[in-house]
């Protein structure tokens, strides 16, 4: 898939701002930008200069000078892409860039296509295949602990973990092999002790990074929190409140909120996505109906539900009753989902009426949306339902869903290597499975690939990267 072309694309944010970054990758990528490059110092060109410097001047086209620019220089293989690069710091005029990018493109550059300079760097062996995926998750990133697993996983993190067990199964493969061609003399080069414990060793390792998938998944799309419950009992003050801006309209009328409302805050470095919904009640409007229909689509969607009543309509014994009665038919109805039981408008108590609403529903959270009193502590409960054990202890986490399904398999092959040893089977059929492990985890690394893969990989960067 290595070519010859040299490529060119805008690299920061399309639109005006103050500057733009335009970045040239391949062999002719210092030769393009020399010849319609002028240095403020007569007579210094840029093929002459070292690697890893920024030199000021002009970009002209003929004798247009088209902006005052200053050009980085990274010679091969010294670069991000392994080859040589380029990259033009201009004016962030949208036709400065424009301009700039066509000069290149009618000088023999072709445009980048998406996240080709990072494929570039995967081809020209300066990331693996792993690490190249975490680069557009670093980019995508909007919260500390997505940021944090994806600026690990860049680093290698991931990859020398998987890269170390694939070895080590190497070398075993390599000796059951050897066996292979020594079947007459009936002899074992691979010492069955060792290799079980190394299997186990894999088993472990295997299930650990496939369990960290669970909160991988969840730090890096976020989770979803419906926040549920009868009409006017608060639920988009406490929308508000929890992102603490006017996001949702606030009336005392029943029924105001008839489509949901969703938006994002991080807590504890964790993305929650709350979805503020209609208000669950009989109604003959139409409109108002249709809300509800998608309040319980939302509830589906969920991972944790948040139920809200008004704290004051407590002060009724029969109410007690009735509410505990809903309660139980969402529990009933969403048997796995987390289900947090809120009381709002906590401020509308006093001491002995807490004590017996606390006293009828255990577990219930009280409140104040409009004062914010315990808002915090609503924060803290729902990050008490993410596992951020591994994430503090900086341990391996699992974010992608195409390493997850090798893993998966890998994990399965592993699993028939464990029962043949146990068994006894030959060595040739230990060594297909074997051999199937380490596609698995070469599929993941990207010693083993195919071009639809890497297009379908690449194809999710934004050009330019």
């Amino acid at each position: 898939m290595i070519n010859e072309d040299t490529i060119v694309a805008l690299a920061t944010p399309s639109g005006a701002g103050a500057i733009a970054v335009i970045r040239l990758s391949g062999p002719k990528a210092i030769s393009i930008a020399d010849n319609s490059f002028r240095s403020i110092r007569k007579g210094k060109t840029l093929s002459s200069q070292k690697t890893h410097t920024i030199h000021l001047g002009h970009i002209l086209d003929g004798e247009r000078t088209i902006d005052e620019v200053l050009v980085s220089i990274f010679k091969n293989p010294n670069s991000y892409t392994g080859e040589n690069v380029v990259e033009i710091s201009c004016h962030g005029s949208n036709y400065i860039q424009q301009e700039i990018i066509q000069l290149f493109l009618r000088k023999g550059c072709r445009m980048a296509t998406a996240g080709e300079f990072t494929l570039r760097a995967f081809l020209n062996g300066k990331l693996d295949l792993s690490q190249a995926e975490a680069v557009a998750d670093l980019i995508s990133s909007d919260n500390e602990a997505s940021h944090q697993i994806a600026m690990q996983q860049m680093r290698g993190g991931f990859s020398s973990e998987i890269a170390k067990l694939r070895e080590e199964l190497l070398n075993f493969a390599s000796l059951i092999e050897l066996e292979l061609d020594f079947a007459e003399e009936d002899v074992e080069f691979a010492d069955r002790t060792q290799f079980k414990a190394l299997v186990e060793r894999i088993t472990f390792v295997l299930k650990r990074l496939i369990d960290s998938f669970a909160v991988g998944n969840v730090i890096k799309n976020g989770i979803p929190v419906a926040i549920v419950g009868e009409p006017n009992v608060g639920k988009s003050t406490l929308l508000n409140a929890l992102l603490n801006e006017e996001r949702a309209i606030v009336s005392e009328i029943a029924g105001t909120t008839r489509d949901t409302i969703e938006d994002e805050i991080s807590i504890g470095g964790i993305g929650f996505r709350f979805i503020d919904t209609a208000g669950i009640r009989e109604t003959t409007d139409v409109v108002e109906s249709i809300g509800i229909k998608k309040t319980f689509e939302k509830i589906d969607q969920a991972q944790v539900v948040v139920f809200l009543a008004d704290s004051s309509n407590f002060k009724e014994t029969s109410f007690l009753k009735s509410f505990r009665i809903e309660v139980e038919k969402v529990k009933n109805k969403y048997p796995l989902k987390p289900l947090l039981i809120v009381a709002n408008k906590v401020d509308k108590l006093n001491d002995n009426q807490i004590g017996v609403v606390e006293s009828e529903i255990p577990n219930i959270h009280l409140l104040s949306a409009k004062s914010g009193t315990g808002v915090e502590e609503l924060k803290d409960k729902l990050l008490s339902f993410v596992n951020t054990g591994a994430l503090r202890n900086n341990d391996t986490i699992v974010t992608n869903s195409r390493h997850y399904d090798s893993l998966l398999k890998a994990f399965e092959e592993i699993d028939h290597v464990k029962n043949g040893l146990e068994s006894g089977i030959s060595g040739d059929l230990l060594a297909i499975d074997i051999r199937q492990a380490l596609y698995f985890f070469g599929e993941i690394t990207g010693e083993i690939t195919n071009d639809d893969l890497l297009g379908n990989i690449f194809a999710n960067f934004c050009i330019g990267k």
